[in-house]
């Protein structure tokens, strides 16, 4: 009995001392968030003013600080990151200018820390950190030192009234600091306006630059900035890269009300009327009915549009304005993603009967924006307008344009031939980003997984490329689709055509999931109308039959037709001999030349197309591609009777529209007839031979 009770009183010793060991170790671990909780929650705190209020709050946490805050203050690596290539490209032009950054309530330093990775240290000519905590600022002292960069200062100042040793003998600090940061300081700060219009007048008003990230307070619905950094579910956060006031955005302003259209308010309207300048430079409009609902006066001259345009350096991007700026309607909410991750129609042909020249102003469908980049290519011409319903397209073509003007020809090939690139997040946010506007790079950030893969297996596009693998692979006949793309002879392909494939494609399965109007519109991006004309004309056995047949026949995959060897090969990419014009090494360094200047030609619209041309001046357009979008109207829509007289007044003389058609005699030409146009077939489609790569 005795052995027994020293035997229990041995395993509850044993397991005392075990969760006694426990709990030391445990305590060990968390300690730091242990003090933590302490300072923050906990501990009395009785303070005189601001600064003795933050020396005693942070005076038993300052060593742990960083340890306790990395989880909490999310974002700091995308600001820098970010901020860092704004920086390269805004400095491009005068790479030894000065270089000034003042880190506004940096603590301990870790930002400064941080931003070595993205931007060295040593490339700046002088660093402050100004914080009035001094307990964080030893530890700051202490990194800096350690790390032994000479050209760092710590100042313990308030921020609203930073002072820098420089301006000490008599200089002017207005714009004298290059870059300003506040990482988690600025919903810190009591007085942050007077800080904010202190930081606006130091900051360099052609290259200066301002970042914040920041916490902020979340909307019950998740928007597209909360999607892009994890949505309200986590601690919200914002991310924030502007331009001081007076930078010169006169380029851009001038792109948003010219060319687009639009004229920004929030102004006096008599102004308006009174400036001869404003009248010299900006060509009475046409606006039309506006897109936002606006106060009328009897004096037409008067009527704006109430909105302040964004001065970010991420809506008007830094060197180039391509985008637009646009503001959200419901419609737009509409489109999830990006329709056409390629333009199916053939440029090649479009080129014939064009006749372009650098004198030319256009006006196309955005799409997949291939056509525009091949148009900039061949012709260069003087004005490209590229316009969209879908943000997403828009987004794509911007990424396109900025992917031109940052990246090298096997980066660019990787991600729009290869269709793949392993580290797209850190092109997007290194090179990309400072050519993109805030709308299309939050796009991107949300979907940052788009060339981890097979890019143009992605967008709904993508679902038809999906559906013929199927196909092809329960049909076990995909060998023979890769033996098709590899012919060097029109005679071979047209033998894997007819004996192999072509039974495949034309089953009785195939064609009825063809007959869906959802497959239609989903997969091939074809809506209900455009269906309704083709079936008028035949069956969609015959469409199939028309469309492939002379194609075999004609093109080789191999190295003459692009558009099949990426939908019907299955392999989701291109390859360097058979792809797009933008994508081949003469078609990049085309577009890339002169820095870029090929690309200043692109205008990108989210909008309709008849808000669009109710912005341009008359004659202001000289050819106009508008591919098979009036096949998607009604028949008794008058949308397009006013649609085909905008055009009407835009194209100056001896100008011309291009369109396509499902149907081989689509209702809308008697429109254009009656509007004073003459309406002559290029090409008409019948079965026997192929009027260009695409055949539809």
């Amino acid at each position: 009995m005795l052995q027994l009770e020293l035997a229990n009183f041995s395993r509850s010793a044993a397991i005392l001392a075990a969760a006694l060991c426990a709990v030391v170790v445990l305590g060990q671990v968390l300690r730091p968030q242990l003090r933590f909780i302490w300072h923050c929650f906990i501990r009395p705190l009785k303070a005189s003013d601001q600064k003795d209020r933050l020396d005693k709050f942070y005076e038993g946490q300052a060593d742990i600080y960083d340890k306790t805050r990395n989880g909490l203050l999310r974002g700091r690596n995308t600001m820098l990151s970010l901020s860092a290539s704004h920086i390269r490209s805004m400095r491009a032009k005068n790479p030894k200018k000065c270089l000034v950054w003042v880190d506004i309530g940096g603590g301990t330093g870790h930002n400064i820390e941080l931003m070595d990775k993205y931007f060295p240290i040593k490339s700046f000519d002088a660093v402050y950190l100004i914080d009035l905590c001094e307990p964080l600022l030893q530890v700051a002292r202490k990194r800096f030192a350690a790390k032994g960069w000479s050209n760092v200062t710590v100042l313990c100042q308030d921020a609203s009234q930073f002072t820098l040793p420089e301006w000490s003998d008599g200089k002017d600090p207005k714009g004298s600091v290059g870059f300003v940061t506040l990482s988690y300081s600025l919903s810190m700060i009591p007085s942050y306006y007077t800080l904010l219009d202190r930081v606006d007048h130091v900051l360099a008003p052609e290259d200066g630059l301002l970042g914040v990230v920041d916490f902020y307070t979340a909307g019950k619905q998740s928007s597209l900035h909360e999607k892009a950094i994890g949505g309200a579910s986590k601690d919200p956060y914002y991310i924030w890269l502007g331009r001081p006031r007076s930078c010169d955005v006169s380029q851009v302003c001038h792109a948003f009300e010219v060319e687009g259209g639009n004229l920004i308010g929030n102004c006096s309207p008599t102004l308006l009327q009174q400036d001869a300048k404003v009248t010299d430079s900006v060509p009475p409009l046409e606006i039309g009915e506006p897109a936002l609902g606006v106060q009328t006066t009897t004096d037409r001259a008067a009527v704006v549009v109430d909105i302040t345009p964004p001065l970010s350096s991420f809506h008007y991007q830094v060197n180039k304005p391509w985008r637009l700026p646009y503001y959200e309607q419901p419609v737009h909410k509409e489109f999830r993603t990006y329709i056409y991750s390629f333009t199916w129609e053939d440029p090649f042909e479009d080129m014939n009967y064009l006749n372009l020249s650098k004198d030319d102003s256009m006006f196309v469908i955005t799409s997949g924006g291939d056509n525009a980049l091949h148009y900039a290519i061949e012709a260069q011409p003087k004005r490209i307008h590229c316009v969209d319903m879908n943000p997403c397209q828009g987004h794509l073509a911007e990424l396109k344009l900025a992917a031109l003007q940052s990246l090298s020809y096997n980066e660019f090939f990787s991600l729009f031939g290869s269709g793949r690139h392993p580290h797209f997040r850190r092109l997007l946010d290194s090179k990309l980003a400072p050519h993109l506007s805030s709308s299309a790079y939050q796009f991107w950030r949300l979907n940052d997984d788009a060339f981890s893969s097979a890019f143009y297996m992605r967008g709904y596009s993508g679902w038809a490329l999906r559906v013929a693998r199927l196909v092809f692979s329960l049909a076990g006949v995909t060998k023979y689709v890769h033996q098709l793309c590899e012919c060097d002879t029109l005679d071979a392909q047209v033998d894997i055509w007819k004996t192999k494939l072509r039974p495949v494609l034309l089953n009785p399965i195939v064609v009825a999931l063809l007959k869906s109007p959802v497959f239609c519109w989903n997969a091939l991006g074809v809506p209900l109308n455009q269906r309704r004309m083709l079936l008028e004309e035949g069956s969609i056995y015959d469409f199939i039959c028309h469309t492939l047949d002379p194609l075999v026949s004609t093109y080789l995959l191999k190295t003459g037709n692009y558009f099949y060897l990426l939908a019907r090969a299955l392999l989701g990419r291109y390859t360097p001999a058979s792809c797009p014009n933008y994508l081949t090494l003469r078609g990049f360094n085309t577009l890339k030349s002169n820095k870029g200047g090929a690309l200043d030609a692109f205008r990108l619209h989210t909008d309709s197309i008849v808000h669009v041309l109710q912005g341009l001046t008359d004659w202001s357009l000289t050819r106009a591609l508008i591919m098979d979008h009036l096949d998607w109207f009604n028949p008794v829509s008058q949308d397009v009777v006013e649609e085909v007289a905008e055009f009407h007044r835009v194209l100056a003389p001896g100008g011309m529209v291009f369109w396509r058609s499902a149907s081989r005699k689509p209702w809308y030409n008697e429109i254009f007839a009656k509007a004073g146009f003459e309406v002559t077939p290029v090409a008409i489609r019948d079965g026997t031979i192929a009027i260009d790569r695409v055949n539809m």
